[in-house]
This record gives structure tokens, C-alpha cells and sequence, in this order.
């Protein structure tokens, strides 16, 4: 947490005086998404979501031997992909509330929080024009993998059978992707060699898929308190998140309940929602999720330990995965 404040530190002026160059409409449905003010624009004095990405950015470039400052740029860009993402990912989700409030879409309507997830997308190729034409082509790999991601999950909302190996790829480009280049994006900047970045880029994916397993997870068993959204709404929704698909396919009796379960399209009420959780778990869906996240985080660092970097900040870069796999918020 404390590389998660001291890159907060660094990037959330950067990131504040970005937004306040947007228009003053997507100013408002921005600023209100991020948390820095109301839907009547009164300020919260909170600050944007977990922070995870722009650390991950500042902290690699520091790795190999750079400043974390030449890398604000960077941070401030693939956070503003990640709300871009998060404004879009609510209204195609028609999630009510983030972050223990009514979502954009949920305050303003679906067109303003859909333009100013476009204006988020449009000021992060801005703010990072001055990085250099490499830079760019490593958000633009990055977004455009996380968008095919994103396609993929809506598309296995109406497929009857949905493979794991489909559903760890869709989380490889919905979440991996961006994270993976966050930590090139940091490298880069820093002044990487080709192995150094290849390797943080490594690094970062395997990061982003664990990332993945426990959002899943709290999604189902998550304390609302804490993790400040619905209970259980990925199961009233029936999404196919990836303990969900382990269970579906792990050839159990609670694995065959719980995909009758999916397959019909009555509304279910909150008893049959916990019931629909203790079947997953009953399946191994849990348990594998859980296994695997921890599973892609040594993987992960084994890819962090492959090059030369500055001890200090790879070792910060650990104790951040580490945190990734654990957290409870």
C-alpha cells in the first residue's frame, strides 16, 4: 500500500489537471466517475479507484534504473484507458453503483457516461503523445486487446457452452492486456532493454490475469462493506467469470445444478442467488480460482527475476503483487 500511495502521490496531480482540460459537460460526468466530486460537482476529496495500474507503471520504469517521474505521462494515460474501460464496462453491464455510489451511467444517463468514456480513451493517446511514437503503439496494443476482451465477455453471455481456456483468453486481453503494458510502458520510459521490458511486459500479463481470478472472486464472496458493490451481482447477472466456468465444466453434480441454473432465464431471488454461489463452491470453482491466482503470481515473478533490475523497486514490485493476490477491498 505504500507504493500504491507514493505513486498516487506522483501521478493524481497529472491526472486531475488532465481531466480539467476535457470539456465541461465530460468534465463533470469524469470527475464524478473518478471520484473527485458529486453529481451536483462539489468536491469528495477522494481520489481514483485502487491505483493499481499507474504504480505498476511508475515502479517499472524505477526498476530499470529510470526516475518514476519520466513516467507520469504513461501513468496518467493507461489510467484514463482503465476508466475509459470501467464507464463503458458499466453501462454494457448496466451495473447500478462503483465504489459505494450510483455509477455515471446510473447519475447522468448511458450517452454522457458513454461520451466521456470516449473522452477518457481520446485523452490518454493525448497525454502520452509527447512519450514518443513506441509509446503510443504499446498503449495502442494494449486497448485494443483489452476492447477485444470485452467483446468476447459480452459474446459469452449467449453462448450455451463457454471452454475455460475461452474465458482465461477474454481475461488475458480484458485485464492482462492492460496491465502488461502498463509495466512496458514504465520500462520503456525508464530506459529498458529489449529482455527488460519483454520480461516486465510478461510480468504484468500474468499479474493482470491473476488480477482477474480475485475480482472474480469477490464478485461472489466479497464483502459488499469493503468491496463497496452488490453482493453476488456477476451471479444475478450470470456472467460466466472464470470460477463460474470452472464450475460449470467440472463435471460435478453441483457443476450440472448450477448450469441448469444458467440456462434458464427466470429471475431468481436472493436465496437462490446464495445458493447459486454455494454450488460454485461446491464444484471447485473457488478453490481452482483461488489456486490459480496464486498460481499466475509466481509465474509472474518468476518473469520479474529473469533480468537484471534495481532491487528496491522490483522488490516493491512484488510486494504489489502480492497485494494484488490478497486484497480484500
Amino acid at each position: 500500500m505504500d507504493s500504491v500511495q507514493w505513486s498516487r502521490d506522483l501521478f493524481e496531480p497529472s491526472m486531475r489537471r488532465a481531466i480539467s482540460e476535457l470539456p465541461r459537460e465530460m468534465q463533470r460526468v469524469c470527475g464524478y466517475h473518478l471520484g473527485y466530486w458529486d453529481a451536483d460537482g462539489d468536491a469528495t476529496g477522494d481520489s481514483s479507484g485502487k491505483a493499481v495500474r499507474p504504480a505498476l507503471v511508475l515502479l517499472s520504469a524505477e526498476a530499470v534504473g529510470g526516475a518514476g517521474s519520466v513516467a507520469v505521462p504513461a501513468a496518467v494515460a493507461v489510467e484514463l484507458v482503465h476508466n475509459f474501460s470501467l464507464l463503458h464496462d458499466d453501462v454494457l453491464d448496466r451495473d447500478a453503483a462503483r465504489r459505494g455510489r450510483p455509477t455515471a451511467w446510473a447519475a447522468f444517463g448511458a450517452g454522457p457516461a458513454i461520451m466521456a468514456g470516449d473522452a477518457l480513451l481520446s485523452l490518454a493517446y493525448r497525454t502520452l503523445a509527447g512519450c514518443g511514437a513506441e509509446a503510443v503503439r504499446v498503449l495502442h496494443e494494449a486497448t485494443t486487446a483489452l476492447i477485444e476482451g470485452e467483446t468476447a465477455d459480452l459474446a459469452f453471455e449467449d453462448s450455451p457452452e463457454t471452454p475455460v481456456s475461452a474465458v482465461e483468453a477474454m481475461a488475458c486481453g480484458k485485464t492482462g492486456a492492460l496491465i502488461g503494458g502498463a509495466c512496458e510502458l514504465g520500462a520503456l520510459l525508464g530506459g529498458a532493454s529489449t529482455e527488460q521490458r519483454r520480461d516486465l511486459r510478461s510480468f504484468g500479463e500474468k499479474l493482470g490475469l491473476a488480477f482477474q481470478h480475485v475480482d472474480d472472486l469477490l464478485g461472489i464472496w466479497g464483502d459488499p462493506e469493503v468491496t463497496r458493490k452488490p453482493v453476488h451481482a456477476d451471479l444475478r447477472a450470470r456472467k460466466k467469470s472464470l470460477p463460474v466456468v470452472a464450475a460449470l465444466h467440472s463435471g460435478t453434480d453441483a457443476g450440472r445444478e448450477l448450469a441448469a441454473v444458467y440456462a434458464s432465464k427466470d429471475e431468481l431471488p436472493d436465496t437462490e442467488i446464495e445458493q447459486l454461489a454455494l454450488l460454485v463452491e461446491k464444484a471447485g470453482g473457488r478453490d481452482w480460482s483461488r489456486a490459480e491466482a496464486e498460481r499466475l503470481v509466481a509465474e509472474s515473478l518468476t518473469a520479474l527475476r529473469r533480468a537484471e533490475f534495481r532491487p528496491g523497486a522490483a522488490d516493491r514490485l512484488d510486494e504489489l503483487a502480492a497485494m494484488i493476490v490478497d486484497r480484500e477491498f
